[in-house]
């Protein structure tokens, strides 16, 4: 029997130069109409504004993508800011990432420039990716559509049913397949949007509430990384194409005493 082509669908969009949406899949050849219309109408009803520029890649895969499980998800329920980067640290130099590099982390999230992909940093903060002022891009991935259900009903029972939410952790679930990545951390650029989480394949994908005050627009992605080559690192992070097909537990609040714990049962 033939192979079904996977296409990668990329969208992107600006108003006056500003990014307004984006989003990203693999799906059938069936759903790829479907799919582009749904991305355009997302770029033009945005909250945060009509997109004047939309950009669209469909792209058909040469090969197969690799079929990945989620990460866990809870969320710690921090209450500010402060307590936010307290929990992020803690779990963050729980799996040998310096307190150096977190605080460097939260400080170029924070410091007003918002790069287009993620910053890469070794474990005591130094910068590692070829171009500092564009950082790397995840890209190349999606679920399936039975796991997209799955994905659905699990966040709904938690009020989490969201783009934002589900998009966020299929990228976290790709970027920690590769060993090399020991943690990411992420706030949102979306003013309106304050949670943020943190990353790691110990603690799972950890949502944290109020990880910066309602109305400030800075943020970003950085991941953690130890060891390897670099240039291997990126190109798998932008063009490996990775299916989610299983779901794994998805949990409301938890603790910090109760995600440390998990490590010495590994």
């Amino acid at each position: 029997m033939a192979r079904k082509p996977f296409y990668s669908i990329r969208m992107r969009s600006a108003k006056d130069s500003t990014h307004i949406s984006g989003a990203e899949g693999i799906h059938l050849l069936k759903d790829v109409s479907k799919v582009v219309k749904q991305y355009t109408d997302r770029a033009l009803e945005h909250e945060r504004g009509r997109s004047d520029t939309i950009r669209i890649t469909v792209e058909e895969l040469k090969k197969s993508p690799k079929r990945i499980a989620t990460l866990p998800l809870s969320t710690v329920n921090t209450r500010t800011p402060e307590a936010a980067q307290k929990t992020a640290t803690g779990l963050l130099t729980a799996v040998g990432i310096s307190e150096r590099a977190v605080e460097e982390a939260f400080a170029s999230l924070r410091s007003g420039y918002t790069m287009r992909g993620a910053m890469l940093l070794d474990i005591e903060g130094v910068r590692l990716e070829p171009d500092l002022l564009r950082g790397v891009r995840v890209s190349r991935m999606g679920i399936a559509q039975d796991a997209a259900a799955d994905l659905s009903k699990r966040l709904g029972r938690l009020q989490l049913n969201n783009n934002t939410v589900k998009e966020a952790l299929v990228l976290a679930s790709k970027v920690h397949k590769f060993k090399m990545v020991l943690g990411e951390l992420c706030i949102s650029d979306d003013p309106k949007y304050t949670t943020g989480y943190i990353a790691t394949r110990t603690h799972g994908y950890v949502r944290l509430p109020r990880i910066k005050k309602r109305g400030f627009p800075n943020g970003g992605r950085a991941f953690f990384i130890t060891g390897g080559d670099i240039m291997n690192l990126i190109k798998y992070l932008q063009e490996t194409p990775v299916l989610i097909n299983s779901i794994t537990p998805c949990q409301g609040n938890i603790t910090v005493k109760e995600l440390l714990e998990r490590k010495s049962r590994r």
